[in-house]
């Protein structure tokens, strides 16, 4: 098994995040030597709990969420995806794809042998657990999604942020030399204080190098915007699961979000059976509404009989 020690946190990081950290060191596919930084907290026996952040966070987002949930009933796993926080970073543009962001996570999944979970994503993450339920149905005793989509839009009408982010030239001196959008964070919350300070310099230090920022704008581009987008074919496989699971799932909303607070009306519609909880906040809802995040995750693995 080849796990290694994750990459140490300055300390002014260190003391807002003092969670288990541990790190994989990829052993399959194109990505075979790269290392995937991952929170490991709670007791080993634990009932899994594996949170995934988007575009341009890392699982620090997670933090306070984590701190509201027994860490006595619950194990949380929680990982940098590839090109973010600590993990090792994809160095071109091409790199990002859904298929491949789903396909890193199912390894380190099979390396932590975890046998049943519960999903939860927010933004990309979203998509990204959405893809491991397609893959192990079976395996996925619930679902806690947030200011994401799950679903194949229904308009391929896009924010003037993605569209921003397709314009040649403009686009990569925005986001790899000015750092777009974790630089603007803030904008995109109910409260632009719940990112400032030392929080959002902990966002903002992962990617302090220029050259590791292809991460922020990769993603945007992932967005679809036409049917034959290159990111549908996943997110086809991702809506037709997410519509017939039958396991319990939740659904918490920063209503305030500018980017995807919209999404929800068309997600309520699809998804009926959803536990709905909508809240003032903003797009990185874990920020401002951690406690009804927490008690979403509980009241799942309640009624999944965890």
């Amino acid at each position: 098994m080849a796990f290694v020690e994750p990459p140490p946190l300055p300390a002014f990081i260190e003391s807002q995040f003092g969670y288990n950290r541990r790190a994989w060191k990829m052993e399959k596919g194109q990505d075979k030597g790269l290392v995937m930084s991952f929170v490991d907290h709670g007791a080993e026996d634990g009932f899994p709990i594996f949170m995934m952040h988007g575009n341009p966070t890392w699982s620090f987002l997670w933090r306070k969420v984590i701190a509201e949930l027994d860490p006595k009933r619950f194990r949380c796993i929680a990982p940098d995806a590839f090109g973010l926080g600590f993990s090792s970073k994809w160095p071109r543009l091409k790199d990002h794809s859904l298929e491949r962001h789903v396909d890193a996570l199912m390894e380190l999944i099979e390396a932590l042998e975890l046998d049943q979970f519960i999903l939860v994503g927010q933004d990309w993450g979203g998509p990204f657990v959405g893809g491991i339920g397609a893959r192990l149905s079976e395996k996925t005793k619930g679902l806690v999604i947030g200011n994401t989509s799950v679903l194949i839009p229904r308009r391929f009408i896009t924010t003037a942020f993605h569209r921003l982010a397709r314009k040649p030239i403009v686009s990569d001196f925005l986001f790899r030399v000015m750092g777009l959008p974790q630089q603007k964070m803030e904008t995109a919350q109910g409260d632009p204080s719940s990112i400032s300070g030392d929080v959002k310099k902990a966002y903002l230090w992962p990617l302090k190098k220029i050259r590791e920022r292809a991460a922020p704008l990769a993603m945007a581009r992932m967005v679809p915007y036409y049917p034959e987008h290159p990111t549908i074919p996943e997110l086809q496989r991702i809506d037709a699961w997410v519509r017939s699971f039958s396991g319990p799932m939740a659904m918490v909303w920063g209503v305030k979000d500018p980017v995807l607070g919209r999404a929800l009306k068309w997600h309520k519609e699809a998804l009926p059976n959803a536990r709905i909880t909508e809240t003032e906040a903003g797009h990185f809802l874990q920020e401002e509404v951690p406690v009804e995040i927490a008690e979403n995750i509980t009241w799942v693995a309640d009624e999944a009989g965890i």
